[in-house]
């Protein structure tokens, strides 16, 4: 059984328990039965409806470019129901089984009511912080500097600044507008260069031209470059991507190496489309990690990659490559790391989820993106923008 129909099986316990935890609550305050039931019929009703629509409805239309009446209305508050409803049915399931460990060794009335007490809060809070995630969260941007040794960096490029953006996502979640503000406080830290580092539409190939146009406003003096991600590459989008970006002036790096010149010193910039050992999701797996690229490393110099999987940083440390920026993970999106370090989604498919990672031959750090994923919320995972400045090392 998959991770995906496990979830699946358990959302669709959580929505039993709730109904039957809705139905006891309405009986006990409409003690009619003729209106008691009329009224959970009705609810039970615009349940199924909004179901529906969120699960079909809306894989038969494009997906909007702007958040959208309907989106805010019926869209976001069902996902912000279902993903806060699982998490909250999850803690009374422990909360309930604690309790009948416990039996009737708690005498005290005062510590009974206590107790119950915490436990509602307990069952609240993923209703609460699911809706800071939506409401804040998701767009409470955080801009993180780090200073980074390089091997083999040129003199010239000392202090040499890159700025990192992952993971766009547009959609009616981040719509153009706030892609345009994100991309204007990207230009007001003043990189040098700026690296994009995919997922730039999610499944509709019909939005790239509206992410492309967002993000045209970037400025760097050695360029903008990136690489492509596999929601790119799963919307059949990876092609009209890499010439839509051509035309506004930035380079897609498609398993190719471009040198960054500056005072006659240069270092080599490699960029590649989304890679995976392991089949993932529509893309097939290779049978050798970054093989299309090992003749592109320079010897002796600073060798930067662009690539949207994380899980590419082994490979890339045993071929010597100083320095991998990496996304596709949203750090979790949905992460309690400040419980646990392993409470994030993203644990199940990779280690490397955000930060910085080093072994010997290179290290890696791992952006958490702008956009999201499946729904529209970030707890414990804001998005970021990086800015790397390069230090000989």
């Amino acid at each position: 059984m998959s991770i995906f129909t496990a979830i699946f099986i358990f959302f669709g316990i959580s929505q039993a328990y709730w109904i039957w935890r809705g139905f006891a609550l309405v009986s006990r305050l409409v003690p009619a039965r003729g209106r008691r039931l009329a009224i959970a019929g009705t609810v039970l009703a615009v349940y199924v409806a909004l179901f529906a629509y969120n699960f079909f409805g809306v894989w038969t239309r494009p997906t909007p470019v702007r958040l959208t009446l309907r989106d805010a209305l019926l869209v976001a508050p069902f996902l912000w129901w279902a993903v806060s409803s699982l998490v909250a049915f999850l803690v009374a399931m422990a909360i309930g089984i604690a309790r009948r460990a416990a039996g009737d060794a708690i005498e005290s009335p005062s510590r009974r009511v206590f107790l119950e007490r915490a436990a509602t809060a307990a069952v609240a809070a993923p209703f609460v912080a699911g809706a800071y995630g939506l409401l804040y969260g998701r767009l409470n941007l955080e801009v993180t500097e780090h200073s980074v040794r390089l091997a083999g960096l040129p003199k010239a490029f000392e202090g040499f600044r890159i700025a990192q953006l992952s993971d766009i996502h547009i959609g009616p979640f981040m719509p153009g507008e706030q892609i345009r503000k994100f991309a204007d406080i990207a230009n007001s830290l003043r990189p040098d260069l700026i690296a994009l580092t995919g997922d730039f539409v999610t499944f509709d190939p019909r939005t790239g031209r509206d992410v492309v146009l967002a993000l045209s406003g970037l400025r760097a003096p050695f360029g903008v470059f990136g690489c492509l991600g596999n929601h790119d590459a799963w919307a059949r989008a990876e092609d009209s991507l890499a010439a839509l970006f051509r035309l506004v002036g930035f380079r897609m790096l498609r398993g190719e190496a471009v040198p960054i010149r500056a005072g006659g010193e240069w270092f080599q910039l490699i960029g590649v489309d989304f890679q995976s050992r392991h089949r993932f999701g529509p893309s097939p797996g290779v049978p050798r990690l970054l093989g299309n690229i090992e003749g592109l490393i320079a010897p002796d110099r600073a060798n930067i990659l662009l690539s949207h999987n994380p899980d590419t940083f082994d490979r890339a440390a045993e071929l010597g490559i100083g320095l991998s920026l990496a996304g596709h993970t949203h750090g979790g999106q949905l992460a309690l790391e400040f419980i646990s370090p392993e409470l994030a989604p993203s644990r199940l498919v990779t280690p490397y989820v955000a930060g910085w990672f080093r072994k010997p031959g290179g290290q890696l750090y791992v952006n958490r993106g702008i956009g999201t994923i499946g729904v529209p919320m970030r707890v414990g995972a804001p998005p970021e923008i990086t800015v790397y400045r390069l230090t000989r090392g």
